[in-house]
């Protein structure tokens, strides 16, 4: 396998150190950044899929940029477009994922650079006589090996890209649930206070009730256990509002002043209907970035295989030329080349270890595809079931106690029923219209999960090069 041993090239003379050099900057210049740094792969994917904008700021004026558009997108209630794209501007775990373009793409760089030549020097003596030995080195390994090291490392890039592109997606999929969460906490909290209301002026009639004789401690009992209740279910209420609002604050990266952010009152209706996806596998197959990067991670393999099995017997070349001087003697010029017997290791063990990583990296991306099935075929009926729940809530339980609710203040005002009777129909009527809230949360959170298991999910994507790189590849790319 080929290392990455120098290689001695001797210098013929000044003219051919000149030659050699300009040849290496040549080379070397033609391996450099791109303008975008492969941002440009992000954006996209943001933009077809999401509709918004993503930034990788590398700068202070960069930065301020998106600190300025965060601070005109907190001047109103944030809508849940709005907060996704605040998450996708101002989440600094976003912008770490995204630095992993600029490593990968210096490696890519770096993969199709010659190394720096270098220069030797000696001076040896034998009694009178002195002897100069000068040589010039250059990798040749790395240059027979660099058309593959660079291909591999072009397929690194194109993996961070996927990456990068998933993380971005998952953000805002995370960004969507977690605005639908604390809306929904917040929309939870005035109803159970609602109740908590219901159930404390029913609690202080019974009370007095029980004052004035009319009423025994069993019935009294009742209306304080409602009322306890009720005040459980608020504090319980204020502590999930709490717990929501901070995840989503962490989502979009905001602190201080900025997470005093005003979130609307309601959730968004119910569409009018679900949306139907008959082919929902073969369009996660289709447009999976997961399932995209274990196909890349399955070639790569296969490219390295190949790479490992051409170069099994070469483990280390050498070629060199030198010239020696003295200062009593002819100057010497020659040539000599140099390579490992393999008398001991045939390098079996590393074929065989390639092969078992390409199987590897096969059933890895097999079984990234099977569970992309199940997961879209779940995500799916997760869904339809909530739009279908959700739909039943308000189409059908919330009007049967509105319904109840009238037909009992009618029964009131015509004095055929208490006053508890007509208290604890309103507290059912808010609890049914606390159930469709949570029944319409519900739905929102799986259009978001439906929206991540068709697109895939960050760390299922199996490594670029499963196992790791062949040894040549590694220490010539380095």
């Amino acid at each position: 396998m080929i290392t990455g041993l120098p290689v001695d090239a001797a210098a013929r003379g000044p003219a051919s150190w000149v030659a050699a050099a300009i040849a290496v900057i040549a080379l070397g210049g033609c391996a450099s950044f791109s303008a975008d740094g492969g941002f440009d792969a992000v954006e996209q994917v943001a933009a077809a899929h999401l509709g918004k904008q993503v930034r990788w700021p590398k700068s202070d004026a960069e930065r301020g940029a998106i600190d300025r558009r965060v601070a005109q997108l907190l001047e109103e209630p944030l809508t849940m477009d709005d907060a996704v794209q605040l998450a996708l501007l101002n989440n600094r775990g976003l912008q770490a994922a995204y630095a992993e373009l600029g490593i990968a793409e210096a490696d890519f760089v770096q993969a199709g650079r010659l190394p720096n030549p270098g220069f030797s020097f000696g001076r040896l003596r034998r009694g009178d006589e002195t002897e100069l030995e000068r040589g010039l080195h250059l990798n040749l390994a790395r240059l027979l090996a660099m058309p593959m090291v660079r291909e591999m490392e072009s397929r690194r890039f194109e993996r961070a890209k996927r990456e990068a592109a998933l993380a971005t997606l998952a953000l805002a999929a995370d960004t969507r649930k977690a605005w639908v969460a604390a809306v929904a906490a917040e929309e939870s909290v005035r109803y159970m206070r609602q109740v908590r209301e219901a159930a404390d002026a029913s609690a202080e009639l019974a009370r007095r009730m029980a004052r004035a004789g009319n009423w025994n401690k069993l019935q009294q009992a009742r209306e304080q256990g409602f009322y306890a209740d009720a005040a459980l279910g608020v504090a319980r209420a204020e502590r999930l509002r709490a717990a929501t609002r901070e995840r989503l604050t962490r989502l979009m990266g905001l602190w201080g002043e900025q997470a005093q952010f005003r979130l609307p009152e309601r959730l968004p209706e119910l569409p009018a209907e679900p949306v139907a996806m008959p082919d929902v596998e073969r369009r996660a197959i289709a447009q999976r970035l997961d399932v995209q990067a274990a196909r890349l991670g399955v070639e790569q393999t296969a490219k390295n295989l190949g790479l490992t099995r051409a170069t099994r017997f070469v483990d280390v070349l050498e070629l060199g030329a030198v010239r020696n001087s003295s200062n009593e003697a002819p100057t010497q010029r020659g040539w000599e080349v140099a390579f490992e017997l393999p008398l001991f290791d045939w390098s079996d063990a590393r074929v065989a270890r390639a092969e078992t990583v390409y199987r590897q990296a096969l059933d890895r991306a097999a079984a990234i595809a099977i569970d992309a099935r199940s997961e879209v075929r779940e995500a799916y009926g997760a869904y339809r079931s909530a739009f279908d729940v959700a739909r039943h809530h308000r189409d059908e339980v919330v009007p049967i106690r509105n319904r109840i609710a009238e037909e009992t203040l009618l029964r009131y005002n015509g004095m055929l029923v208490g006053v508890f009777e007509l208290l604890a129909d309103a507290r059912a009527q808010v609890a049914a219209v606390n159930g469709y809230l949570d029944a319409l949360r519900d739905f929102w959170i799986a259009q978001a999960d439906l929206d991540v298991a068709l697109i895939g999910k960050p760390g299922l994507a199996m490594p670029a090069i499963a196992g790791g790189a062949p040894p040549a590849a590694a220490g010539a790319a380095h």
